[in-house]
């Protein structure tokens, strides 16, 4: 039987740790693939050694060339310059938008069937960059990006009420980065709305600094970026997919009139499974979440105008 092929693009942090959790998930055959010789092939066999330790017998390896990750199921797109201290994530996009489109063009070229996942930020206007050099139908480009911010409040949250992450449910729609957004009303601790268990300015307060995102590990670590929690939020992705699971998880979708928005990359509720991205699981918003989530989009559609209009499929 044929073995499940995924191939994660950057050997970095976040490519690395991801192929790490991949590998020891036993979601399938990684490839990691990286422009700086050595590096992905180092970072592979390091992995690969690891794997009589913790009981896997997924096959990691490294290259420097596409070749080696041909027919694959999903590509993991993780090159691209991390954010600096004082940095936006609009501000990488020129810089990232050259990676992303040279780095997608060369693997599709290779995997016409693949599901592309995007972590390379600034994340959504990325997922235009996939979409233009490709040419994949929307359904086989996903973001990661509403699966971290989530993460992120929930981490929150659960430090704040002193429970079990497992016991807090949330929800984050829109852009990701300063423009996302939060629905106290769907975010949950056992069921009960968290609205009736903490007062309103501490939820200010925490979605606040959920929508700082990574700028505060950046702060913290003063090089480099967040990435544990990306690569788990891949693996969670990875896996509704290549499992079929059909997971209802928030990710950066092409939307086509749902949510009353169109021609821009959003994040909303969506169903993983084998085909990628099965569906958007609409949910009814208020007039005030409504307005929200269009500003948010605004915000996405501005820098998707700003990309360079040859970017475009061969």
């Amino acid at each position: 039987m044929r073995r499940t092929r995924i191939t994660v693009i950057g050997a970095g942090n976040v490519g690395a740790t991801t192929a790490h959790r991949l590998a020891e998930g036993q979601l399938g055959d990684v490839v990691l693939v990286d422009v700086v010789e050595g590096m992905p092939q180092g970072k592979a066999l390091d992995l690969a050694q690891a794997a009589p330790v913790v009981h896997h017998d997924c096959i990691v390896a490294g290259a420097n060339d596409y070749d080696a990750t041909a027919d694959s199921d999903v590509v993991v797109v993780t090159a691209g310059f991390a954010r600096r201290p004082g940095m936006s994530r609009d501000d990488l996009r020129d810089a990232n938008a050259r990676i992303v489109a040279a780095c997608v063009q060369r693997a599709c070229k290779v995997s016409r069937e693949s599901t592309i996942i995007m972590v390379t930020n600034p994340l959504d206007v990325m997922c235009e960059v996939a979409r233009r050099v490709s040419g994949f139908p929307r359904e086989r480009i996903v973001g990661m990006a509403g699966i971290l911010d989530t993460a992120r409040l929930r981490a929150f949250l659960a430090r704040e009420m002193n429970v079990s992450t497992e016991s807090v449910s949330a929800l984050v729609l829109g852009g990701h980065g300063d423009s996302m957004v939060a629905l106290p009303r769907f975010t949950t601790v056992a069921g009960v709305p968290v609205t009736e268990l903490l007062p309103q300015e501490r939820i200010d307060a925490i979605v606040e600094r959920t929508a700082q995102g990574g700028g505060e590990i950046v702060k913290l670590l003063k090089t480099g970026s967040a990435y544990y929690a990306p690569a788990a939020g891949v693996f969670e992705m990875v896996d509704s997919i290549v499992k079929d699971r059909k997971k209802i998880l928030p990710c950066s979708v092409y939307l086509q009139g749902e949510f009353g928005l169109s021609g821009v990359w959003v994040g909303v509720p969506c169903r993983l499974g084998r085909a990628g991205m099965e569906g958007v699981f609409e949910i009814k918003l208020t007039a005030a979440e409504q307005a929200q989530l269009a500003r948010s989009a605004a915000d996405v559609k501005a820098q998707m105008d700003k990309l360079p209009a040859e970017l475009a499929v061969e």
